[in-house]
């Protein structure tokens, strides 16, 4: 939950205690500055109490994340903040703080961010992005795949006329991910129909996610080489669902023409071990939003399986 404190007020122009004892003393028993001081105090009160300034009001809204990658996450946190004074007031400076179970992830200032309408409310957008590498680098508890927990913590500074410049502290908390590339290999390769001029067959592929959270396949676009051939290519749009730490097996059909390849090719064929690259990439939903994640396998090697061969064997 966000909170906001009962702001910080900065006096204008105060001075010391001492001074003005010494005043008080050198004017007589008077107390002459210390009544000029309570005269210039009512008529602030007056000139608020007649004109209707107040203090601002500030909340956390909401936190978003509209881009997360392997590499970083960008967050949009929104600051709606509303101002009850007949006149526009300033919002001299935004600081802000990430931080995850007590270590900083990031941290900014924004000066001269803008100004407050008069009787009315703006949100005001702060942007940060997380980069995982740093942040990786910074704590080595924090694995690939996990979900962190983290604290927003934002201090604005606004100056508000007759009161002077206010300090409001707001908090909200929440979680983010650490993305990690799904594994991909080819279990095999399941040949349907064979002729030099066109050879149809299945790839099984395994995905493995090695996530802290579900991810809903939308999109799988690959290319796959066997030795320095690209035997296929295509994009696609089959859904499934990819449990944490889960395994999900998809079949792949495709075609391509023998004699337009290499040696690789034909090993495979002879049913020898064939060394394979497959890349490529993802669309997944998660719990965090939309993810494109790269998948990428080389050095792995595969084999023929006919189609009358049992399926249980591998």
């Amino acid at each position: 939950m966000s909170s906001s404190e009962e702001p910080t007020v900065t006096e204008r122009g105060s001075g010391s205690k001492d001074k003005h004892e010494d005043g008080d003393k050198k004017e007589g028993g008077g107390g002459f500055i210390e009544k000029v001081k309570d005269f210039i105090h009512d008529i602030g009160e007056k000139i608020e109490e007649a004109v209707g300034f107040g203090k601002p009001t500030a909340d956390v809204s909401g936190i978003h994340i509209p881009h997360i990658s392997i590499h970083r996450a960008d967050i949009v946190v929104d600051v709606l903040i509303k101002n009850p004074n007949p006149v526009p007031i300033p919002l001299v400076d935004i600081d802000y703080l990430i931080d995850s179970d007590g270590r900083k992830l990031v941290s900014g200032l924004i000066p001269d961010a803008g100004t407050i309408h008069a009787r009315g409310e703006e949100t005001v957008k702060i942007p940060v992005s997380l980069v995982f590498d740093d942040i990786r680098s910074t704590y080595k508890d924090i694995q690939p795949g996990s979900i962190i927990p983290y604290l927003v913590r934002v201090v604005l500074l606004v100056d508000v006329p007759v009161i002077g410049r206010i300090k409001i502290p707001l908090e909200k908390s929440g979680e983010v991910p650490v993305p990690y590339k799904p594994d991909v290999d080819v279990e095999k390769i399941k040949f349907h129909r064979f002729s030099f001029e066109e050879t149809t067959a299945t790839l099984h592929l395994k995905l493995e996610n090695k996530n802290d959270f579900d991810l809903g396949l939308n999109m799988l676009q690959y290319e796959m080489w066997l030795g320095d051939d690209q035997i296929a290519s295509a994009e696609l749009t089959e859904t499934a669902k990819i449990e944490k730490q889960g395994i999900t097996r998809m079949e792949v059909p495709f075609s391509f023409r023998p004699k337009d390849f290499g040696s690789a090719v034909w090993d495979m064929i002879r049913g020898r071990g064939t060394g394979y690259t497959i890349k490529g990439k993802i669309d997944v939903d998660t719990p965090f939003g939309n993810m494109k994640l790269p998948i990428s396998k080389e050095g792995g090697t595969t084999r023929i399986k006919k189609d009358d061969d049992d399926d249980d064997e591998d």
